[in-house]
């Protein structure tokens, strides 16, 4: 697809699904912090609108401001999340008029045919569209903690999607042992790659063995009724620091019903625990302790990268299954289902 094109259907499919995830709630709810933790919806939605302004618009041409107070407003590192309620930001139904405005300016721009020179070196921000795919990938980014503050709504959200036809084809257990050697960390020729993975630069690993699927909700749990979260021995000194402190006993969202069993909440819906699913909602010294109970311990970045992306020959796939794009038999994706699918199901 020539360049041009394949940003408009990036930029305009990222702001379909933004909209969408936002669509099914009311102005209350998007104006309301519901936890110190994250920002107000419309906080982000308007904040996505501003660093798209800021970055295309007034980056790529000598457009002024739409309103100077923005600069402060929605500077991410000005404000922490439990300060934007009390901002003079904008309303929800103006927040989506300035992103919408922005983004029809972008696509405006576009059409004036400032991507022709996307192969040359006298504007790096526009070398092979990266700049648009920043910002691509900042609405992306942005959807996620949309979604993650959604999660936290004292109140059902309406999912959209039929859980029921998830696929459930079962786990495919065990390990897998990787050679190790030579290998290529990040990348120099993803044209949309973020500076920190950038650039790519070589690294030597060992042999390892590495389990084939995430580790489900069904292992977890064995972890939790073996009194894992009670034993100091498995964490670390700061975990269980962190443990302490929480007053955790269990992954967030987890609930135990002495005759139901576990369940739990997911975006204000009970749900039975789903036994084959990838367990969620849990940190990193969480993660440490489960795998020092099970006998095992996390991959590194590096090892986790080159069992995703290792081929036999050496050559480094885009994706774990190579370089064609992403389908819903490889991968879930885009909001297809409610949450993840059971491990081992792509």
């Amino acid at each position: 697809m020539e360049l041009s094109a394949l940003v408009v259907q990036q930029l305009e499919h990222a702001r379909e699904q933004t909209l969408a995830v936002l669509a099914p709630l009311d102005d209350d709810t998007l104006r309301r912090q519901v936890s110190p933790l994250m920002s107000p919806l419309c906080w982000d939605l308007a904040h996505i609108g501003h660093y798209e302004e800021l970055w295309l618009l007034r980056g790529l041409t000598d457009a002024p401001p739409t309103d100077p107070r923005f600069d402060d407003l929605y500077d991410a590192f000005r404000h922490p999340r439990r300060e934007r309620a009390g901002l003079a930001i904008l309303e929800p139904a103006a927040a989506r008029r300035y992103a919408s405005d922005v983004h029809e300016r972008v696509l405006d721009l576009l059409d004036t045919g400032v991507l022709d020179h996307a192969g040359d070196d006298e504007c790096p921000l526009l070398r092979d569209g990266f700049v648009f795919g920043m910002v691509v990938q900042h609405e992306h980014q942005h959807r996620e903690t949309m979604l993650a503050t959604i999660g936290l709504l004292d109140h059902p959200y309406p999912l959209g999607v039929d859980t029921s036809a998830s696929p459930r084809r079962g786990a495919q257990g065990g390990e897998v042992r990787l050679p190790g050697g030579a290998f290529v960390l990040g990348s120099d020729v993803e044209p949309w790659a973020y500076d920190n993975e950038r650039p790519g630069h070589q690294v030597e690993l060992a042999p390892f063995r590495i389990d084939v699927t995430p580790v489900p909700n069904a292992d977890y749990q064995q972890f939790v009724d073996a009194g894992g979260y009670d034993d100091e021995r498995l964490w670390t000194r700061a975990g269980w620091s962190w443990r302490h402190d929480a007053s955790l006993e269990h992954p967030a969202g987890w609930r135990r019903d002495g005759e139901r069993g576990w369940h739990l909440t997911r975006f204000g819906h009970d749900l039975d625990l789903p036994v084959d699913e990838p367990v969620q909602h849990v940190c990193w010294y969480e993660a440490d302790a489960f795998a020092r109970w099970a006998g095992k311990r996390l991959p590194s970045e590096a090892e986790w990268e080159y069992a995703a992306s290792w081929a036999p020959r050496g050559v480094k796939r885009r994706y774990p299954w190579g370089d064609e794009d992403p389908t819903s038999a490889r991968a879930n994706l885009g909001r297809r289902a409610a949450g993840p699918h059971a491990v081992g199901s792509h």
